[in-house]
């Protein structure tokens, strides 16, 4: 049955609606050219359902022969002017704002930025804090690596015989060396170390590190102590003890390390844990990394033997300065006490100058003052970095007033050697024994 009016048949339609084409133009452009742009009509004269125009009887027109009905536009229902669906272009799948719109980036209408995505600031930190942490983790572990790697584990403390109990907290046997290795004569005169032979101890000092404060114990080189009997530290034979008395450094000199570990165990009662041991240019070296280390000296003094030329003042010392200061004894009436009283001031200023944050941030500067240390210093084969830092930050604890520092009680003096208060130096290691906070007091 033929629907459409006044006799219009699909057979007179041609090829032009409804049975495709061929042809590369949109079909739109091609049949439908009747599609009205422009105002819309005004009432009465047509184009509104219900008015004028042949609209009245709710239906439209039929169509001319061979036509096709009149199609309405946009605007005959009142809305925007000049709206084109895009059939008229040939753009029908899209090409306008509508629905099918994909967002350009480099679209500059401005209509686009209501769908530009807004930046996800919290996952933009959480990206960013991510990868500071990872840094921060594979800097942390290559340095400790690095750092691991420069000590020299040389002293073995298991060869060291009858040794005491091991009590609370940790013991540090903290030595100077006269050392001069790897010392060319130039630096030995700008140094004044003269260039004796052999080895000796120009400092020794305990430190003891405990939940009730940490305490750094002075042993003045000329103390007079027995040496025991003692394991050879290359022959691996057993020296029986003949009650010898002698000074504390002669024990350095007679058979290095674990002899001096073996002699202080034995005349104090107190075991030591860890050794560490630093010679004259390694000490140089590390104040002249860190740039020097400020310190006030109380009062003046010269002395040809070391080199020291100081005015009284508060003055910043180079590593030559330094270790002159360190080592001046014939300048004072106490001579050995006064330089220890003098080594750990220097030793606690200098523990402060390296954990400052100009320092410890400060790459340039960290990195030569830490492996200028490390390759100064010689410790025991069981000391780890972990033991290394908590013997610093003790160091550093006790020049902030966190500790005690004090000189081994002396009585008095036997054929020019410094005779310990037996009394006090045994209430001193029962105290550090069971890690109680230290009452004796030192010269």
């Amino acid at each position: 049955m033929n629907e459409w009016p006044e006799g219009f048949s699909d057979d007179n339609r041609g090829n032009s609606y409804g049975r495709g084409s061929a042809s590369a133009q949109p079909e739109g452009a091609r049949v439908m050219r009747q599609v009205r742009r422009g105002p819309a009509a005004q009432p009465g004269q047509g184009g509104g359902y219900g008015q004028g125009g042949g609209y009245g009887n709710g239906r439209p027109p039929a169509p001319p022969y061979g036509g096709v009905p009149q199609q309405p536009g946009y605007d005959d229902y009142g809305d925007a002017q000049g709206y084109d669906s895009g059939y008229n272009s040939g753009q029908v799948y899209g090409g306008g704002r509508g629905g099918g719109f994909v967002p350009n980036d480099n679209d500059p209408d401005p209509e686009y930025q209501q769908y530009r995505p807004r930046p996800n600031w919290r996952r933009r930190i959480k990206v960013a804090v991510l990868t500071l942490a990872t840094v921060l983790i594979v800097t942390s572990v290559a340095t400790y690596f690095w750092a691991d790697s420069k000590l020299h584990r040389d002293v073995d403390l298991s060869q060291v015989i009858d040794r005491p109990e091991t009590g609370a907290g940790t013991n540090y046997l903290i030595v100077g060396s006269d050392s001069r290795k790897g010392m060319s004569a130039e630096d030995k005169k700008n140094l004044h170390t003269g260039s004796a032979a052999g080895q000796r101890t120009d400092s020794m000092m305990i430190l003891h590190v405990g939940d009730n404060g940490d305490t750094l114990i002075s042993l003045p080189r000329d103390s007079n102590v027995e040496i025991p009997s003692y394991k050879g530290s290359t022959s691996g034979k057993v020296y029986p003890a003949q009650g010898r008395h002698t000074k504390l450094n002669a024990a350095y000199a007679e058979d290095g390390p674990t002899l001096l570990v073996r002699t202080v165990e034995y005349n104090t009662g107190l075991h030591i844990d860890h050794y560490v041991e630093i010679g004259f240019a390694g000490f140089a070296n590390i104040v002249d990394a860190v740039g020097g280390v400020e310190i006030n000296i109380d009062q003046g003094f010269k002395d040809k033997y070391s080199g020291a030329d100081f005015k009284a003042g508060k003055q910043t010392l180079n590593g030559e300065q330094a270790l002159a200061f360190v080592r001046t004894r014939h300048a004072f009436a106490t001579s050995d006490l006064q330089r220890t009283k003098n080594q750990q001031k220097f030793l606690s200023a200098l523990a402060h100058q390296v954990a400052t944050p100009s320092t410890v941030l400060n790459p340039f500067k960290f990195y030569p003052t830490m492996g200028a240390g490390l390759d100064s210093l010689t410790v025991d084969k069981d000391m780890s970095l972990w033991d290394l830092a908590s013997m610093f930050w003790a160091m550093k604890g006790v020049s902030g007033g966190n500790g005690k520092s004090m000189n081994m009680p002396v009585s008095g003096s036997s054929g020019g050697n410094l005779v310990w208060d037996k009394a006090k130096v045994k209430t001193l290691v029962n105290e550090l024994k069971n890690d109680e906070t230290v009452t004796v007091s030192g010269n």
